[in-house]
């Protein structure tokens, strides 16, 4: 990820600049260009010849001192970088780049760029929880500079607390991930959009429907299948919004979310949309049965047994299906034997476009995994049995066939 990558690296005054060393080479190992800019209290704990020698391009510490007469350093190297990475960061600096100083060469440079700046701060415990450097740290972040969190444990003050200096090995992954969530969202950019202008919602996670203020029923839906569905339709240009139940774990980011409870809860956010939709992937598990009367207080035990009388909930896939028009309707069935039986009864049933289906018994099929194993059905059978993927690449697929049969590309085409 590191391979052709520039970066600029700020050292700055503090004892952990030894470590400036070790990061300097590690970068270069890994491929990465890398210059270095040092404060004048940087050179007093290690030396600019062990950077340059490590670097393999002159240390620059003096913003007159021109060592190419051809352009002016802290304007060129502020241009060249793909990435400013400060480390270590003290106190000073932060508060330099805070308040827009700029009296070093250091500090100068970081006020001509336009790159990404990532801080690895290191100082004393009392400094860095100090309400002053608090505030720069926030403000700077408010700014979209990226900040390596110090380690804690034994300062070379004698201190025992939270200031060290992130490890060297540790930052260059950080760095690594960055580049590669770059590259990551440059593919997705730059993919065909062939939902773009397309509205889709997707229900994801379980539902809950309340016996009483503390108890409820539910399923074991995890709502992983639900958001890689989601991500999926957005990368594909979509318009997307998340109707989601009870999940296990946290949405995706930049993707507008509607939290509900109930079945009923859920059907009526999808029906308030109905009439602007394109897509409806019903990913989410609703349960089929809700208690006839909810307590409005928690139910005291009085009894060896409790008798529960359940009602069935809105079969919301259903009723969807029945009041389409132009809608692709797109459900999902978890199932434990016969599942071409049970998918095409589900699909011709509820009046889907396709229907996904999978057995849950198969090893990562099941509910809260990171797989799965699914087979697409239409009106005439089988579409396609995928094998074991990801559930979001899985999802791609689902949104892929979606996308062409709105567009009315074959399948074979």
């Amino acid at each position: 990820m590191l391979t052709g990558k520039k970066i600029l690296l700020g050292v700055s005054g503090g004892i952990a600049a030894f470590k400036a060393a070790s990061l300097c080479s590690k970068l270069t190992q890994a491929g990465a260009e890398v210059r270095v800019i040092m404060t004048e209290s940087a050179t007093r704990f290690i030396t600019e010849l062990t950077l340059q020698s490590l670097s393999k391009h002159p240390v620059y510490t003096d913003t007159f001192d021109e060592k190419d007469p051809s352009v002016i350093a802290h304007i060129d190297l502020a241009d060249w970088a793909d990435l400013i990475l400060i480390a270590p960061a003290t106190a000073n600096i932060i508060g330099k780049m805070a308040h827009g100083l700029a009296d070093d060469m250091l500090s100068t440079t970081l006020l001509a760029t336009e790159a990404p700046i990532m801080l690895a701060p290191a100082m004393n415990v009392h400094m860095y929880q100090h309400p002053a450097v608090l505030h720069n740290l926030e403000l700077l972040s408010s700014r979209g500079v990226m900040m390596i969190e110090p380690g804690s444990g034994l300062l070379a003050c004698g201190y025992v607390g939270k200031g060290r200096m992130e490890e060297p090995e540790s930052i260059v992954q950080l760095i690594e991930q960055y580049f590669g969530q770059l590259e990551q969202n440059y593919r997705a950019e730059s993919q065909p959009k062939p939902l773009l202008g397309r509205k889709v919602i997707v229900t994801a996670g379980a539902t809950v429907e309340r016996i009483d203020p503390v108890r409820y029923i539910t399923n074991d839906s995890s709502g992983k299948m639900g958001f890689a569905i989601a991500m999926a339709a957005q990368q594909l240009g979509a318009d997307v919004h998340i109707i989601a139940g009870s999940t296990q774990i946290d949405p995706p980011d930049g993707i507008f979310l509607t939290r509900v409870e109930s079945g009923m809860d859920m059907y009526n956010a999808v029906i308030a949309e109905w009439d602007q939709v394109d897509i409806v992937v019903k990913a989410a598990a609703v349960a089929d049965y809700r208690p006839k009367e909810q307590a409005v207080r928690k139910m005291k035990k009085t009894g060896d047994a409790l008798t529960l009388e359940l009602v069935k909930t809105l079969d919301i896939l259903e009723t969807l299906g029945q009041q389409k028009t132009r809608q692709f309707l797109i459900g999902f069935a978890a199932e434990t034997n016969d599942v071409e039986k049970y998918a095409m009864g589900k699909l011709l049933r509820k009046n889907c476009d396709l229907l996904v289906a999978n057995d849950v018994t198969l090893e990562g099929a099941g509910f809260g995994t990171d797989t799965n194993v699914v087979s697409i059905y239409d009106h005439n059978g089988l579409v396609v049995g995928l094998p074991l993927m990801s559930k979001k690449d899985t999802a791609t697929y689902i949104m892929n066939l979606a996308a062409e049969r709105l567009a009315g590309v074959p399948d074979n085409a």
